[in-house]
Parts: structure tokens; C-alpha cells; sequence
């Protein structure tokens, strides 16, 4: 029996329309190719959580998501849970809780998450491949597929590249395969390297800044499929600007 994967995503208050007012989620999980245990969506924030949840409960009903969650009904726990303080983030906590509460909260044996404004470019049957991987391979703790398509970039990081994976040091929470049993573990968010400092000083200790060093530390390994992209793209803070991106995405045809 093939290891179980809950799909997961995140919404805030500049993108939650993008994501439930539109088709975004389902193409998401569509381009994505696997039979996934769960399909979650974690609601982070916003201004009105009724009013988004409301939205939300609809893709339920409709198959596109099996749940969803409020972020900030969660957070106490789930920080207690690693032992760790909303201080010690500093600015970024915002950046991070999400992610902290969706790997608490997480049942199934792998994660996927993406961010809200990423995507696969198109139906990529990668992550069959990358179970393997990480059953063959106990150094491997996070696959990703290639981001923008920028292969020669991941391909330069790597210290391996084969048929299938550039192999590297780095970590970042725009989208990530994870075992959860792996990132549960408290000592995760511990520890630090000089490395890690590359991240932007104004997200503080974020949550992707923490796990880099905790991968770095111990000669972790991050596989970056060499066959596939996800796209990256932030969504638009003008007023006109929104009103014609969400246009656009919802309006945009399947490509698979």
C-alpha cells in the first residue's frame, strides 16, 4: 500500500479569492497526478474568517477540498506542541505559523503544501518518484518540484544532479514533500547556521529559515525534480490589479 498524502494549501486576506473563488485549488491538486488521502486548506489572516470559511465549506461540498482549518484556533496548541514562543519568530511569525499548524495538525504519512500563489506548470507525475526516494533514502527529508522553471539554477545548488533529481542543501516553504513524522519532531525548529542567514532579514526566524539550518546541520538532502516546475508568482495589491488577475484566473482554461 503506497504512503499517504494529505494536499494542503494556505490562504490570507490578499489571495483568499484567488484561491476560493476560482478553480485554483482543484488545478493545483489536478496537476499534481495522486490519489491524495486529504485535501486541506489552511485559512490564515484574514479580516472576516466567517465570511472565508463559508467560502471554503462550498468547496467542500463540492469534493474539492476535504477541509479546512482556521489557523488561529490552532496556534496555541500547536506552538506548545514544539516548544516554541510567537516571540521567538519575531516578524516572522506571520510567516510561519501556517506551516507550524498544518504539519501539527497533519495525519497522513507525507504533506504536500504549496503556497497560495504557487502552482504546478502542468500534470506532473512526480510524486510516486520521490516516495521512493525517500524510502530508499533517510537523508532525504524534502522534494520539491523545480521552481519557475529555472533548471539550470537548481541544477548549479545541487552537489548531485540524476535522471530524475537535482540533490541539495536548502528548503523553502513555497511548496515541500514532506514526511510528517520528520517534521513533527520538535528539534526541527532548534537550530541554527551561518547559512541560513541568506533569508530576508525582515522575516526574522521565519519557519523555512529554521528547517534550512536543521537540514544543514545534519547533511539532510532536498530533491528538486528535474522534469517538472511549479510557478511562483505573487498575486497583485492594487485594487484594479486584483480585479483583473482574479479575472484572468477565473477564467483561465485547464491545461492538465
Amino acid at each position: 500500500m503506497p504512503p499517504s498524502i494529505t494536499f494542503e494549501t494556505k490562504c490570507w486576506e490578499n489571495d483568499w479569492e484567488f484561491l476560493l473563488k476560482t478553480d485554483r485549488i482543484e488545478r493545483m491538486v489536478e496537476r499534481s497526478m495522486f490519489d491524495f488521502a486529504k485535501r486541506s486548506l489552511l485559512i490564515n489572516n484574514v479580516s472576516d474568517a466567517r465570511k472565508v470559511a463559508a467560502r471554503a465549506e462550498k468547496l467542500v461540498r463540492t469534493g474539492v477540498l476535504t477541509d479546512f482549518t482556521i489557523v488561529r484556533d490552532h496556534e496555541t496548541e500547536a506552538l506548545d506542541f514544539f516548544g516554541l514562543s510567537k516571540a521567538s519568530f519575531g516578524s516572522g511569525y506571520v510567516y510561519s505559523i501556517a506551516e507550524l499548524v498544518g504539519i501539527y495538525l497533519c495525519q497522513t504519512d507525507f504533506l504536500l503544501h504549496f503556497s497560495g500563489d504557487s502552482m504546478p506548470a502542468r500534470a506532473t507525475p512526480w510524486l510516486e518518484i520521490a516516495l521512493k526516494r525517500f524510502e530508499a533514502d533517510g537523508r532525504v527529508k524534502v522534494a520539491n518540484l523545480t521552481w519557475n522553471d529555472n533548471y539550470a539554477e537548481a541544477a548549479k545548488e545541487a552537489f548531485a544532479v540524476d535522471d530524475e533529481f537535482c540533490v541539495s542543501y536548502g528548503f523553502s516553504d513555497q511548496m515541500y514533500l514532506v514526511r510528517t513524522s520528520d517534521f513533527r519532531s520538535p528539534v526541527v525548529y532548534r537550530e541554527k547556521n551561518v547559512m541560513s542567514e541568506r533569508y530576508p532579514a525582515y522575516a526574522g526566524e521565519l519557519f523555512e529559515k529554521r528547517v534550512d539550518s536543521w537540514m544543514r546541520n545534519h547533511d539532510f538532502h532536498r530533491l528538486t525534480y528535474r522534469h517538472g516546475s511549479y510557478v511562483h508568482r505573487n498575486f497583485p495589491t492594487g485594487t484594479i490589479a486584483r480585479k483583473l488577475e482574479l479575472l484572468l484566473e477565473k477564467t483561465v482554461r485547464r491545461t492538465g
